[in-house]
């Protein structure tokens, strides 16, 4: 168990002494390509859904460059087995700590000392969005009236 609480990559002081550490960005389209080959024995047919979906995250990238693959495969397989009914708490507790391990939490992230770069285009495209949504709704709520009763 790790103690206290995990760095702030928004603090103010960011060089502290005897901290090497530093932040890793990660990009937010995530790790392109297909995921890598299934290191254990046969995945069944959620492990592959798992196993497909989590290698297209940000946080891939970091997995393939250390190296993780069998940490990420035993996520899954513990992933999937607590997704079953009456999935034990001690196993819920074991796949919570992958998560946190592997940075898919966002304990995980801060612990790890990595962040999700901002999505410029998606934030645009979203900001346009709402900004039409908001004009619109202020044109419905507009009503013609008959100025005839003077």
């Amino acid at each position: 168990m790790v103690s206290g609480p995990p760095p702030d990559p928004n603090a103010l002081r960011r060089e502290r002494p005897g901290d090497a550490a530093t932040w890793t960005t990660l990009p937010a389209e995530g790790r392109p390509g297909d995921p890598p080959e299934w290191p254990l024995l046969e995945a069944d047919g959620r492990e592959w859904e798992l196993w497909a979906d989590l290698w297209t995250k940000p946080q891939a990238i970091m997995w393939e460059r250390l190296g993780q693959l069998y940490e990420v495969a035993m996520c899954v397989r513990m992933l999937a087995r607590a997704e079953q009914p009456k999935s034990s708490v001690e196993l819920q507790k074991v796949v919570r700590q992958y998560l946190d391990s592997l940075g898919l939490s966002t304990q995980g992230m801060l612990r790890n000392r990595w962040r999700i770069a901002a999505n410029e285009v998606a934030e645009k495209r979203t900001a346009k969005t709402a900004r039409t949504a908001s004009a619109r709704s202020m044109r419905d709520r507009l009503k013609a009236i008959d100025g005839g009763g003077a």
